[in-house]
């Protein structure tokens, strides 16, 4: 904590040595003595990390990107995860084919940090997590799970906020607004891969009206099916297989592409006034199945087709799966979350906002086409191997206040208020057979549904967490020019501790069109209850030998993850540094370039896999860990590394009018390198590539729209720079370089009405694909499933559009 405290005085003196923060009006806005705007409004009214009421990107201290709804549409996903990732360079999220549930819940990436390490809001309330803990551990909220269709616009703050929102805020704060818009509108949209499957279909209808005299009521229905996707070669094994038995395999007997997934997705907003006082409140659900395929077993090397002759002497896979099998994994979810709360003032000057928050992720995992073979021919076929479940509850007291003085040039905005929050970690057992240690283990068959051993008895429980927290935030103008910042919040949790938190915000103001701005902030994420408790069974193949193998995660405070090294996990500290310039032109052009810094201590990560010993074996079942007859590696999660995070972001948008239309051009381009400062020695060395180079430095987009009467044509190109794959085998690491990438989107709509509008559309223009993959090619795998980007080719769509 000695580094933590010096950052805070570091804060404190350059506070003391400048004024308090941010324009708590828009700049672009003409203003009258009182502070009141008028009339003159240029630019979008922005409300991510300020708690002023009228702020726009132009006149934020940190960088905000906002995205309107039709840029949205611009994009052939319904899923808010691959729409951020085409509009914002510094966003990324990958498909990862048959890798768990990360095939469903897809983690995303703020800056190349973890998916945990961004915020995500819901007209400015916390979102809670998914409960899926993915790579590395990290768990983050299910974008995929709120309907795009119900959105306004996305605020992405890029900078360390902790200190204004708390817990996970290290990368940046992802607000979503919901539309509140009076009339009717939806799409249906249809499209496929050029390679003939993916055919996806999409449907959404939004419908707002008005609550009594100035409130608004709006309801959104969307639902997707999607089939799946297939990248595959077929296996060099199953090819010998096929020669030397005779018997017909399926050709490939896995596929590795996007699952086959149906979703629906629903959303509220509303709010009315309350006599003097506002309600509001907003709620979405979504629900959402789908299957994957997991990797074939091959009759002639799995374990799973041993004769059982003592205990099972009737038992024989080779009937039931002659040509082999590969376990069809599927997942079944629920996300539900509610915030209500009342707003009103105290006076003109002084107003409050009182609210509540509850949200809940149900993941339900089932097994298919598979066997628990130390059950013999007791075994099912089909199992249902538990449910993870993730509950958030808040409560939030929030005031705001104008204080005037004839120093400041306008009132100061003085927001400060209190917090407490509840978390909830669940596992949920499986049916008996999912893990059921049988009687012919003794003779060499694997226990637990082969590919996905269900959660036992001893790992399932419940796990809790509360914090309290409250913070102060100021933000004033000293003159016309020069507006300055400072943040502080205290937040205590029950099973690590407290942690204070601090920013300071300056923005200099040149001229009319070109301001400075920078920030100095300390944030932290506190391990959540899952991750501090949770155990997990997994099964992989090592691609050299082709050989099953069983891997155990244990809990920290577990004997035998301490005999490795383990230590009580501790919240991750950061701290960061922005430096950027924003400008605007008369003409059209509106521009930022922001370099950074983050440093992050006390990172958060999975060990490498450390080999059983029968020792250690038989220390395991002692303490009656599931499965542990099978493991051959035990792994834990760990504060293990250290970080440094340099990068730069540049960003504008220029629309301009010529005697053939309107056109507007935008692009942005991120760089973004990290560096892995210090390790414990208890992460691999592919984990570290993984963490350094795993995904490109450099990313970009350059777009251009072009609307000429009732047609607007629109391209895009995406570009993706080198990064590393890397794998941890039972054999030992591998890794293969890939090479840069580009992709081109074109689309053309006609407005046949003001009510209707049809958009044909191609993303990956070109069919573009990346290089061969090495690391899996004896899985069948083509191209690499951490790929920055979709690797399943071109796509085109239909979409038919309608207003009302």
């Amino acid at each position: 904590m000695l580094n933590r405290s010096r950052n805070l005085v570091a804060l404190a003196i350059l506070a003391a040595l400048s004024p308090i923060s941010n324009s708590a009006f828009a700049q672009d806005s003409s203003l009258d003595l009182s502070g009141n705007v008028q009339d003159k409004e240029i630019e979008t009214l922005i409300v991510t990390g300020t708690r002023s009421q009228a702020r726009t990107q132009f006149d934020t201290m940190s960088p905000v990107d906002v995205f309107s709804r039709d840029e949205m549409d611009a994009t052939a996903s319904s899923e808010l995860v691959d729409i951020l990732t085409t509009l914002a360079p510094s966003f990324n999220v990958q498909r990862l084919p048959m890798n768990d549930g990360l095939v469903f819940v897809r983690p995303a990436t703020l800056r190349g940090l973890s998916p945990d390490h961004t915020m995500v809001l819901i007209n400015g309330k916390r979102r809670h997590r998914s409960a899926l803990l993915g790579s590395n551990g990290a768990q983050g909220a299910d974008l995929a799970q709120i309907p795009a269709a119900a959105i306004k616009r996305i605020e992405v703050l890029r900078d360390g906020a902790a200190a204004q929102y708390g817990s996970d805020a290290i990368a940046g704060v992802i607000n979503i607004i919901l539309d509140d818009s009076v009339g009717v509108s939806g799409y249906t949209q249809a499209g496929q891969y050029f390679e003939g499957d993916g055919f996806e279909w999409q449907t959404a209808l939004r419908a707002g009206t008005k609550l009594g005299d100035d409130g608004h009521l709006s309801a959104t229905f969307e639902y997707t099916d999607a089939s799946m996707t297939s990248r595959s070669r077929q296996r060099g094994d199953a090819i010998d297989f096929e020669q030397q038995t005779g018997i017909k395999v399926n050709n490939p007997v896995q596929h590795w592409g996007q699952p086959e997934r149906t979703a629906l997705r629903l959303a509220l907003n509303a709010q009315s006034s309350m006599g003097e006082n506002n309600w509001y409140g907003f709620a979405t659900y979504g629900e959402s199945e789908g299957v994957s395929d997991f990797n074939w077993r091959n009759p002639l090397s799995t374990s799973a087709y041993k004769p059982s002759p003592n205990n099972y002497p009737d038992y024989d896979l080779h009937k039931l799966f002659p040509a082999g099998f590969s376990p069809k994994f599927g997942q079944e979810d629920q996300d539900f979350a509610l915030t209500t709360g009342i707003s009103g003032d105290v006076t003109a000057d002084f107003s409050w906002d009182a609210s509540i928050s509850m949200g809940s992720s149900a993941i339900d995992y089932t097994l298919d086409e598979s066997i628990n073979a130390s059950l013999g021919t007791d075994s099912p076929t089909q199992f249902y191997l538990g449910q993870l479940k993730q509950s958030e509850l808040n409560a939030n007291l929030d005031f705001v206040y104008q204080w005037a003085n004839r120093i400041l040039v306008y009132p100061a905005n003085i927001a400060f208020g209190v917090e407490t929050r509840e978390e909830t970690y669940q596992i949920g057992a499986g049916d008996y057979a999912s893990y059921a240690v049988g009687p012919a283990a003794q003779e060499g068959l694997p226990s637990g549904s082969n590919g996905f051993p269900g959660y036992s008895p001893q790992q399932a429980g419940k796990y809790d967490q509360r914090s309290y927290a409250g913070y102060i935030d100021i933000e004033a103008p000293i003159n016309d020019q020069f507006t300055t910042g400072i943040a502080l919040r205290y937040e205590d949790f029950s099973e690590f501790g407290d942690t204070l938190d601090g920013k300071v915000s300056l923005r200099y103001e040149l001229s009319h069109d070109l301001a400075f701005r920078g920030t100095v902030s300390t944030g932290f994420r506190a391990p959540t209850p899952g991750q501090l408790e949770s155990t997990r069974t997994s099964q992989g193949l090592d691609t050299v030998t082709l050989n099953l193998f069983t891997s155990g995660r244990l809990s920290p405070t577990s004997p035998v993850a301490q005999y490795f090294g383990a230590q009580p996990l501790q919240a991750e500290e950061s701290t960061s540094y922005t430096l950027g310039i924003t400008m605007r032109t008369d003409s059209g052009f509106n521009g930022s370039i922001d370099i950074y810094q983050i440093d992050v201590d006390n990172r958060f990560g999975q060990s490498q896999n450390y080999n059983v010993t029968e020792s250690i074996r038989q220390e395991l079942l002692s303490q009656g860990v599931a499965g542990a007859e099978s493991f051959t590696s035990v792994n834990f999660y760990t504060n293990a590394f250290d970080t440094r995070t340099r990068g730069i972001d540049v960003a504008g948008n220029y629309t301009f009018a010529t005697a053939y239309g309107d056109i507007r051009v935008a692009g942005a381009v991120n760089y973004n390198d990290t560096e892995v400062t210090k390790q414990d020695g208890t992460i691999s060395d592919s984990g570290v590539v993984r963490i350094e180079d795993g995904l490109p430095k450099f990313s970009g987009n350059l777009s251009a729209t072009w609307q000429l009467d009732s047609w607007e044509y629109f391209a895009r190109l995406r570009y993706f720079g080198k990064w590393t794959d890397s794998a941890d085998q039972a054999s030992g690491q591998l890794y293969q370089d890939f090479g840069s990438e580009m992709l081109l989107d074109i689309s053309a709509t006609w407005h046949s009405s003001p009510a209707f509008k049809v958009r044909l559309g191609v993303e990956n223009l070109f069919n573009n694909y990346p290089d061969e993959a090495t690391l899996q090619a004896s899985r069948g795998l083509i191209y690499s499933r951490h790929a920055p980007y979709d690797t399943d080719g071109g796509q085109y769509y239909v979409r038919f559009d309608y207003k009302f």
